[in-house]
C-alpha cells in the first residue's frame, strides 16, 4: 500500500495523540469522566422523552411540497376535516333509528369545541330538496311533464263527462308513482351524493336490510393535534355509552367506530406501541448476542450502559434539531442499536485479546484505543455516509432518516470511545491469569469467547477455490438480474402492503367496510379549495368536462360536486310552470285521477304555493355543510369522489385520480391545486421513484471514497470493493427472485447496506494490514469473531423490525437482514478465500525462486 500524504499522516498522528490522552484520562479519572457522561446522557434522555411521534404520511414530504401546502390550507379552513363514523348494528330497524336519532341529539349537545356537526341521514337535505326537485329539471323537460299531465287531465275529464269524440283514442301516460319517479327521483338522487333513494330509506344512512345505520360526527380538532382529537373521541364514546345505557333495547345494539378521527388515534397508538415493542426487542436481541459471545455478565452492563447513552445522545439531539419522529424514523431505535454497538464490539474484542495475552487493564485500554480507532472511525464514517446519502433527496422522510442515522453512527462512535473504556477500567481492574491448559470448556469459552472467527478460518482453506468461484458467479448473476429487476418497474403500487396488517385491527377494518357499503365514496372525497364561489363553479365544470372526455373504462373519478349543483338555474322561469303542475296534480288527486297510494309518494315532491326562488345562502346546514368553511363561508369548496369500483389502495388508480384534479388552470390564469391523501401518496411514490437512483449512486460513491481513504489505491481497496459488490449482488438476486417490491419504507435499506456492509470487509482488511499482511487466516481468527458479532447485532437490530405490525417496516427488516447476511458472507468467506489463494500462490512462487 502506498505511503499516505503528509497531511493525512499529521491528521492520523493528531488523532492518535487525542486517543492516547483520552485513555490516560479514563485510566486516571474514570469516575469523573463517567459522571460527566451520565450527566450529559441524562440531559439528552430528557430531551429524547419529549420527542413527538407523527404518524401522518404528509409528514414524509417536505413542507414546501405544493400538495402539503394545499393540504394544510384546506385543513385550516375546511369544516369537519376530522370525522367519526359510528356504526350501529342490530336486528330491529326501529331501534337503530331511535338510537341514531338519540345520538344525534346527545352528540350535538357536547359543544362546538368537541363536535361541530352530527347526522344519521339526509333527512334535512331531503326535506328541503324534495319540494324543489322540479326546479332541477331542464325547463323543456318540466314543460313537457306539465303538458303530459295536462293531456292526461283533459283525457280523464272528457271521459268522465262523456265528451270524448273518439272512444278508441290512445290515452296519455297515467299520472302515477312510476311515471313521476322517472321525472323527479333521478334529479334528487344526484343531490344526495349519488346514492339511491331506496338505500337512504326515509333519509337514514342505513343498509338496505335495515340492520345497520351510520351516525357521522364532525370534530373541529385539527389534523395532527392528538390531544384535541382524543378529547373529542373520548367525549363521543362517553356520550354513546350514556345513550346506550338509557334504554334496555339500546344495549343490544353493536357499536363500531371508524372515520379519519378515530383511525388516526388508533393508528397512532398502534405505531407508538409498535415502536416500543420493536425497540425493546431489538435492544434485547443485540445485548443477548453480545453476552453470549463474551460470556461475561459485566459486558452486558458495559454494553447496555454504552448503547443506552448513545441512544440518549442521538435522540436527544434529534429532538433539539428535528423535534419529532415519523413512521419511518421511529424505528431507528432498533437499527441504531444494532449498528451503533459495533464500535464497542470491535473495541472489546481487541481489549480482551490483550487481556488474554497478560496485559493489565490500563495497557489493554491503551492498546485497544490505539489499534481500533482508525477502523472503527472509518466504519462509522462509512455507515454515516450510507445514511447521509438519503439526505440528498427532496423526500423529508429520507432526509430525516439520513440525519438521525448518520448522526447516530458518529455519536455512537464518540459515546463508545468515551464510555466503554471508562467502564472497563472501573469493572475489570484485575489482570487475567495465563491459560495453563487446564481450563474447562466453560472457562475457556468465558476466557476466549465464542470462536466465530476460528470457524470461518477453518472453512476457508478447505474450500477456498469454490468460495471464490461462487462469489464470482453471485456477482455476475446478481448484476444481471439486478438490471432486469430495475427495468421491470419494481415499485410497490399496493398501499395495503405498506400499512399495518388488517389482522392487527380487524374491528376497525370491518367497521370501515360496513360504513363504505352504506355511504359509498362520498365521505372519502378529496377537496379542492377555490378563492371564491365563481372559481369553484368554473372548476366543477372543467372537472366534469374531463370526466366526460375520459374513456368509459378510464374515468378518473366517480363524480364532482360543488354547492351550486344544489341551486338550479333559471328558477324564475321554471317556477310558474312547476307551481301550475303541482296545482294540477293536487286537483287530479282530489278527482281520484291519481290514487291515494301513488299521491302519497308524489306529494312530497310538490312545491308549496308560496315557494320562492332560492340561492346558496338559503340552503340548510345539512345540505351546505360539506361545502362550508369554518368561518361559515359557502361555495369555495369542490369535492371529487373516487370511483366506487376502484380501490384507493391501488397507486395506479390513485395516481390517475390525483392527476385529474391535482392542478387546474382557470380562464383567468388562476391555478387551483388539489390535495388530500390521493395527491400525497402519489407525490410520495413520485419522490421515491425519482430519488432512488440518486441516493443509491451517492451512497455507493461515498462508500468507495471511504474505502480509498482507508487503504488508498491497491489490492486491499480492490478486495474490499470486490467483497462489497458480491454482497450487493446477493441482495439484488434475492429481491429479484423473491419478487420483493420497493416501497417508501424498505428502500432505505438499500443505500444503508453499502456503508454498513462494507464495514466487515474493512475491519478484516484493516487487521490484515496491521499484521503486515502475513496471514489472512490469522486476521480472520482474531478479528473475524468480532466482525461476525458486529453483523449479528446489526442483523438482529434489523430482524426486530420483522416483528412490526407495519408491512412496510417488516419489508425493510427483511431486505436489510438479507443485505447483512450477503455482505457478511462476502467479508468472512469470499474475501479471505481470495487472499488465501493469493498467499498460497506467493508462497509457491517464493519456494520455486529459492530452489
Amino acid at each position: 500500500m502506498s505511503e499516505p500524504p503528509p497531511s493525512r499522516k499529521k491528521a492520523t498522528q493528531l488523532m492518535g495523540r487525542l486517543m492516547a490522552g483520552l485513555a490516560n484520562l479514563q485510566i486516571a479519572r474514570p469516575w469523573v469522566l463517567l459522571f460527566f457522561i451520565l450527566a450529559v446522557s441524562a440531559f439528552f434522555a430528557w430531551r429524547a422523552s419529549r420527542l413527538e411521534l407523527r404518524t401522518r404520511y404528509d409528514q414524509l414530504l417536505p413542507d414546501s411540497q405544493p400538495s402539503v401546502i394545499e393540504l394544510h390550507r384546506v385543513e385550516k379552513r375546511a369544516n369537519d376535516t376530522q370525522t367519526a363514523m359510528i356504526l350501529l348494528e342490530g336486528d330491529d330497524e326501529k331501534v337503530l333509528r331511535e338510537l341514531g336519532d338519540a345520538l344525534v341529539v346527545k352528540l350535538g349537545s357536547l359543544g362546538p369545541d368537541l363536535v361541530t356537526s352530527v347526522q344519521d341521514g339526509v333527512q334535512g337535505a331531503t326535506k328541503f330538496l324534495q319540494p324543489r326537485a322540479g326546479l332541477f329539471l331542464e325547463r323543456e323537460d318540466l314543460e313537457k311533464l306539465k303538458d303530459d299531465v295536462d293531456a292526461r287531465w283533459d283525457w280523464e275529464v272528457s271521459h268522465a263527462l262523456g265528451t270524448s269524440l273518439d272512444e278508441d283514442d290512445t290515452p296519455p301516460p297515467a299520472i302515477n308513482r312510476e311515471e313521476f319517479e322517472k321525472r323527479f327521483h333521478a334529479k334528487l338522487e344526484a343531490k344526495t351524493g349519488g346514492r339511491k333513494l331506496e338505500q337512504y330509506k326515509d333519509g337514514y344512512y342505513e343498509r338496505k336490510d335495515g340492520k345497520a345505520l351510520v351516525v357521522i360526527a364532525g370534530s373541529p380538532a385539527p389534523a395532527g393535534d392528538l390531544t384535541w382529537q382524543k378529547r373529542s373521541v373520548d367525549a363521543m364514546h362517553a356520550a354513546v355509552d350514556e345513550v346506550q345505557a338509557s334504554k334496555p333495547e339500546f344495549k343490544s345494539v353493536r357499536v363500531g367506530w371508524a372515520g379519519v378521527l378515530v383511525t388516526g388515534l388508533i393508528e397512532y397508538g398502534a405505531v407508538h406501541d409498535d415502536l416500543l415493542r420493536v425497540g425493546a426487542l431489538g435492544i434485547a436481541f443485540v445485548l443477548s448476542v453480545v453476552v453470549l459471545y463474551f460470556m461475561r455478565f459485566r459486558q452486558l452492563v458495559v454494553m447496555g450502559v454504552t448503547i443506552a447513552c448513545g441512544l440518549a445522545w442521538t435522540f436527544g439531539l434529534t429532538q433539539a434539531v428535528i423535534g419529532h419522529l415519523n413512521v419511518a424514523t421511529g424505528f431507528l431505535f432498533s437499527i441504531i442499536t444494532g449498528n451503533g454497538i459495533n464500535v464497542g464490539i470491535i473495541y472489546t474484542g481487541r481489549y480482551y485479546e490483550e487481556k488474554r495475552n497478560g496485559a493489565t487493564t490500563a495497557e489493554a485500554v491503551r492498546i485497544a484505543h490505539d489499534t481500533t480507532w482508525p477502523s472503527t472511525l472509518v466504519a462509522a464514517i462509512a455507515s454515516a455516509a450510507a445514511y447521509s446519502s438519503l439526505g440528498v433527496t427532496d423526500f423529508r422522510a429520507f432526509r430525516q432518516f439520513a440525519m438521525i442515522g448518520a448522526g447516530g453512527m458518529i455519536v455512537c462512535w464518540l459515546v463508545t470511545v468515551l464510555t466503554l473504556p471508562t467502564l472497563m477500567v472501573l469493572l475489570d481492574r484485575r489482570s487475567w491469569p495465563q491459560d495453563n491448559g487446564e481450563l474447562g470448556f466453560f472457562a475457556r469459552v468465558r476466557r476466549y469467547g465464542v470462536p466465530y472467527g476460528k470457524a470461518f478460518a477453518a472453512i476457508v482453506p478447505v474450500i477456498a477455490r469454490p468460495l471464490v468461484f461462487v462469489g464470482a458467479v453471485v456477482a455476475i448473476v446478481g448484476a444481471v438480474v439486478t438490471v432486469k429487476y430495475v427495468r421491470s418497474d419494481p415499485m410497490e403500487y399496493d398501499l395495503a402492503k405498506i400499512q399495518n396488517d388488517k389482522s392487527e385491527m380487524p374491528e376497525l377494518h370491518r367497521t370501515w367496510d360496513r360504513v363504505n357499503e352504506i355511504l359509498g365514496q362520498f365521505p372519502n372525497a378529496m377537496v379542492v379549495m377555490a378563492n371564491n364561489p365563481a372559481q369553484a363553479d368554473e372548476l366543477q365544470r372543467i372537472l366534469q368536462k374531463r370526466w366526460d372526455e375520459a374513456p368509459a373504462n378510464a374515468k378518473p373519478f366517480e363524480a364532482v360536486h360543488s354547492i351550486f349543483e344544489f341551486v338550479p338555474d333559471d328558477q324564475e322561469a321554471k317556477l310558474p310552470t312547476l307551481l301550475a303542475l303541482a296545482e294540477k296534480l293536487r286537483h287530479a288527486h282530489d278527482r281520484h285521477y291519481v290514487s291515494d297510494a301513488d299521491f302519497a309518494q308524489i306529494e312530497p315532491f310538490l312545491p308549496p304555493p308560496d315557494l320562492k326562488p332560492f340561492g346558496v345562502a338559503d340552503l340548510p346546514a345539512d345540505v351546505a355543510r360539506p361545502f362550508t368553511e369554518k368561518d361559515g363561508t359557502r361555495g369555495n369548496l369542490v369535492l371529487i369522489e373516487p370511483r366506487a369500483d376502484q380501490s384507493t389502495d391501488d397507486l395506479h388508480y390513485l395516481i390517475r385520480y390525483a392527476d385529474s384534479f391535482r392542478e387546474t388552470r382557470l380562464k383567468d390564469g388562476t391555478v387551483l391545486r388539489g390535495s388530500g391523501h390521493a395527491v400525497i401518496f402519489a407525490d410520495i411514490l413520485s419522490a421515491v421513484v425519482h430519488e432512488v437512483p440518486r441516493a443509491i449512486s451517492l451512497s455507493l460513491g461515498m462508500t468507495l471514497f471511504a474505502v480509498f481513504l482507508t487503504f488508498r489505491r491497491g489490492s486491499h481497496s480492490a478486495s474490499v470493493i470486490a467483497a462489497l459488490l458480491v454482497g450487493l449482488a446477493g441482495v439484488g438476486a434475492f429481491m429479484y427472485f423473491a419478487k420483493v417490491r420497493i416501497n417508501l419504507l424498505n428502500f432505505a435499506a438499500l443505500p444503508i447496506t453499502f456503508g454498513i456492509g462494507v464495514d466487515y470487509a474493512v475491519n478484516v482488511m484493516q487487521r490484515y494490514h496491521a499484521d503486515g499482511s502475513r496471514s489472512i487466516l490469522s486476521a480472520l481468527r482474531t478479528t473475524g469473531g468480532a466482525v461476525v458479532l458486529c453483523s449479528l447485532t446489526t442483523m438482529l437490530g434489523y430482524f426486530a423490525l420483522v416483528g412490526s405490525r407495519n408491512q412496510g417496516i417488516r419489508s425493510l427488516g427483511v431486505v436489510a437482514v438479507v443485505g447483512e447476511i450477503s455482505c457478511l458472507v462476502a467479508a468472512v468467506l469470499v474475501l479471505p478465500a481470495g487472499w488465501y489463494l493469493i498467499e498460497r500462490h506467493r508462497r509457491s512462487r517464493a519456494s520455486a525462486e529459492s530452489v
